[in-house]
């Protein structure tokens, strides 16, 4: 494994080399400290410009770009602010089309109260909105993913800028983590009323989200949610609290060659139709599913592991991205870029949430001292007995005895370690060495 999450320190940014001229183009607007906690949060909003298009993933599902979730997570003044600067320059087609239709549903709504009760009333005519409000209520969200369905199945994009008007848009806070998985598995949500002012019929929500907040908020939200499946779902970007520098950030100037530029990759996503199997891809995808459960073997964690799975999904829906915006041709660079996506992702949620995951809420603070071990790591010296891994099991407050066992036949199988049978210890593989050196 190339990244390391069970340290303190995040895992390095690759440099944005060939096919990913699109995401350099958008991070040249922004300060150089927000480059790698932003880079995650551009997917969704690119993905949103994909409509009637599919990817196949490697275990033969075939996977719309939208239901990609992201949560920018920086304390107070972290210059989370940035992420609305790029998200306004991807959409301001979105901006315009919506402002027409909203134009046009207000002189719909003019006309349908000029009317009495008894004459004939206009047709209701709901506007095909794409970039929708941040204070989107739920009933609203519901008709405008109905209208973007009769359109051709057209993909919505929500960003906000509190992650408490997710109560808003999924009608109550017990309903939130509800919808958002709904989201994500792009699943029809039945809305039926019994009055005819209710909202009737059945929506299929596509949709891309994108939310900014602090550690003490998120941590919140999830704190009764941690393993229902939401927090797996949602990608993650954390940006730790900065030095006491004293230098202001400087953004880009958004000039017009900068738009020029942007608007000819963002045609590219909005082209692309059809049916793709991206074979470089879904040949990385499956090392690093490999890579995965070889993660939460050497962790003995399988929430690592369940939220590993969905970590990997959103890269490789990131990869899908990349490749469209790169004339549907695949580069190294690109690769580079999808590894670290997901390994950025589990970092950031233990960063934030480890102690919760781990053993109930405490404080922030204490959040990123609560990261998977590896045990294997932390096992000094390239030969050990199975004594010495009991011990270490025993601090960190997991199992022993079969479990240990266990877990040594697993990195046996892994070729983690080998066992010499006439000294009875365990020694650490020059594979496995040289890949941790």
């Amino acid at each position: 494994m190339k990244y390391d999450i069970t340290k303190s320190t995040a895992p390095a940014m690759p440099n944005l080399g060939k096919g990913t001229e699109c995401l350099k183009l958008l991070l040249s607007q922004t300060s150089f400290d927000m480059h790698a906690p932003l880079l995650p949060m551009l997917f969704p909003v690119l993905g949103t410009k994909i409509s009637n298009a599919e990817f196949q993933y490697p275990s033969g599902h075939w996977f719309e770009m939208c239901g990609q979730q992201a949560a920018l997570v920086a304390d107070s003044a972290g210059n989370k602010g940035q992420l609305g600067l790029l998200v306004e320059a991807c959409n301001r087609d979105f901006r315009k089309q919506d402002a027409e239709q909203l134009q046009k549903y207000l002189q719909y709504q003019k006309s349908y109260k000029k009317r009495s009760q008894s004459k004939e009333r206009p047709e209701e005519v709901f506007p095909l909105l794409r970039f929708l409000p941040a204070d989107c209520s739920k009933p609203g969200y519901l008709k405008a993913q109905m209208v973007c369905q009769e359109h051709g199945g057209l993909s919505t994009y929500i960003d906000l800028k509190e992650i408490e008007q997710l109560d808003s848009l999924c009608g109550s806070h017990k309903q939130v983590t509800q919808i958002l998985r709904l989201m994500w598995d792009r699943e029809v949500y039945n809305a039926l009323r019994a009055t005819v002012d209710g909202i009737t019929g059945s929506a299929l929500l596509r949709t891309n989200l994108t939310v900014s907040t602090t550690p003490v908020r998120i941590r919140q939200f999830f704190k009764s949610n941690l393993f229902d499946g939401t927090l797996g779902r949602m990608v993650f970007s954390y940006k730790p609290r900065a030095g006491r520098d004293g230098k202001i950030p400087r953004i880009g100037k958004f000039s017009d060659e900068f738009y020029e530029k942007l608007d000819d990759y963002l045609a590219r996503l909005d082209n692309c139709k059809g049916r793709y199997v991206i074979r470089p891809l879904n040949r990385l995808t499956e090392r690093l599913a490999n890579d995965i459960a070889e993660l939460g073997d050497l962790t003995d964690n399988d929430c690592l592991w369940d939220m590993g799975k969905r970590s990997l999904i959103a890269a490789w829906k990131a990869g899908c991205i990349m490749w469209t915006l790169n004339n549907m041709t695949w580069h190294r660079s690109m690769a580079d870029v999808v590894e670290w996506l997901m390994f950025h992702d589990l970092w950031s949620k233990y960063q934030v949430l480890g102690d919760m995951l781990k053993e109930g809420d405490t404080s922030t603070a204490d959040a990123s001292q609560s990261t998977p071990a590896n045990m294997l790591d932390n096992i000094k010296g390239e030969s050990f007995s199975e004594q010495q891994l009991d011990a270490l099991r025993l601090s960190l407050g997991k199992p022993i005895g079969s479990a240990t066992k266990r877990q040594l036949r697993v990195w046996v199988h892994r070729q983690l370690i080998t066992f010499n049978e006439a000294t009875g210890l365990y020694t650490k593989t020059k594979e496995y060495l040289k890949g941790n050196g």
